[in-house]
């Protein structure tokens, strides 16, 4: 396992180095690393994530109206093109970016980023296709997201922790009155060249660097979109639900840069053995059958939600699973043994290393970074976390437990406990 760790950490700079500094390919930053893999993959970001959103539901809607018609092909032009090349669309809707992305064999770049590209610069946005595609899945994702608890827990807890802006709801209202035109008009303040970052695996950087350049010479020039700094505020809240896991969500917030005190912390906590069969060496291992506690950390570009999700099947368990974590909280805040910091900052490490073995990690993992235009390295991470100390580590803990929590309640709303009663 040691040796796996150390093996897949070096496979994780070696890979990181390989990526040049971020290029500005007529106006749109443009990054890629080719480690000689036998496919590739082009991923266009775009920061029209929920947090930019001027109308609540809008973001998601403009997600799938991906590869929708444009001028130069049809919807079902660009499935059949793209069966017939043997490649992968699909878009994903961040609170910060959304991402189109192709995955394809090497030689099919070519195809798959004039495909990628042209529904940024040509998308139609046509009424029948949103009446017949678009609202339907918008609504499909917003009542499963509904019935599901943990998603509904988490999206919950970043209004309460951030209210505008983070706070925004990644799925549209169950009720809500989108229109064509309000999507046009996201897409229009969103698609420009300064808001729009390209990303590829598999593929050399000087030949993205010219595909994008030739994809987007008459794309509109624009600088990238802002809001509000975050602020972090926190509170409770109580939602009924029939159906899945008794779930609570403990999180707390931060502003600024990710810190990894933080990446630590959820690392210390985490419940995850390393062997199997292992109940592992988590201070919060020990929890009554049927519950399980799992930490979150989702750092953005300004601000953090830091949380554990305690899910089971019994009210009364989810109470005792929660005062467990929380008291393990505290205590990480009064202080930890060395060794036990060198496990936590070890598993940080090797989670941060791991993340680029899967193209969508790699994505998630640098694509902030090619915004900023900084050489995209996994290094200054790795070297942040060695430089942690246990009084840095604990101060950090604290930290999050002077401020207000964000507790989130979802199912037997009555019988559940309330946040004074796991101690906070």
């Amino acid at each position: 396992m040691l040796a796996a760790r150390a093996s897949t950490a070096r496979n994780a700079q070696r890979i990181a180095r390989s990526f040049a500094t971020v290029v500005d390919s007529t106006g749109v930053k443009v990054a890629a690393v080719d480690y000689n893999q036998p496919t590739a993959s082009v991923t266009v970001l775009v920061k029209a994530g929920s947090r930019f959103e001027p109308k609540e539901g809008v973001a998601n809607a403009l997600k799938n109206f991906a590869f929708k018609s444009t001028k130069t092909r049809s919807a079902i032009g660009t499935v059949r093109e793209s069966e017939l090349y043997g490649g992968v669309l699909y878009s994903t809707l961040g609170r910060e970016h959304l991402a189109l992305t192709a995955e394809f064999l090497r030689a099919d770049a070519p195809y798959f980023v004039d495909v990628l590209t042209s529904f940024v610069t040509s998308a139609k946005f046509t009424r029948h296709e949103f009446e017949e595609y678009v609202a339907p899945l918008v609504a499909s994702e917003a009542e499963a997201a509904a019935h599901d608890p943990a998603t509904r827990a988490i999206d919950a807890a970043h209004q309460l922790a951030f209210r505008s802006g983070l706070g925004s709801s990644l799925f549209a209202p169950a009720h809500n009155d989108i229109t064509v035109a309000d999507i046009k008009s996201y897409a229009s303040a969103a698609f420009t060249k300064g808001n729009i970052a390209v990303v590829g695996t598999g593929i050399d950087q000087a030949t993205l660097a010219s595909l994008v350049e030739k994809a987007f010479a008459k794309a509109a020039a624009g600088s990238a979109a802002s809001t509000p700094a975050s602020k972090y505020f926190g509170g409770e809240t109580r939602l009924e639900s029939h159906g899945g896991p008794q779930t609570v969500f403990i999180g707390f917030g931060t502003t600024g840069a990710p810190s990894a005190e933080l990446a630590a912390l959820s690392a210390h906590l985490s419940t995850t053995p390393s062997v199997k069969w292992s109940q592992g060496l988590s201070p919060i291992a020990s929890l009554p059958k049927g519950t399980s506690v799992q930490p979150v950390y989702l750092p953005y570009s300004d601000a953090t939600l830091f949380g554990l999700l305690v899910q089971g099947t019994t009210t009364a368990g989810v109470k005792e699973a929660g005062q467990a974590a929380v008291a393990a909280l505290k205590a990480a805040a009064k202080g930890i043994k060395a060794e036990e910091l060198k496990s936590a900052i070890s598993k940080a490490k090797f989670a941060a290393a791991s993340a680029v073995d899967t193209r969508e990690g790699l994505v998630n993992a640098l694509g902030s970074k090619a915004f900023s235009g900084s050489e995209i390295s996994l290094e200054s991470t790795l070297s942040s976390l060695d430089n942690l100390g246990v009084d840095a580590f604990s101060k950090a803990a604290a930290s999050l437990l002077s401020a207000k929590p964000t507790y989130v309640a979802i199912g037997d709303s009555h019988a559940l406990p309330y946040a004074d009663e796991l101690g906070l």
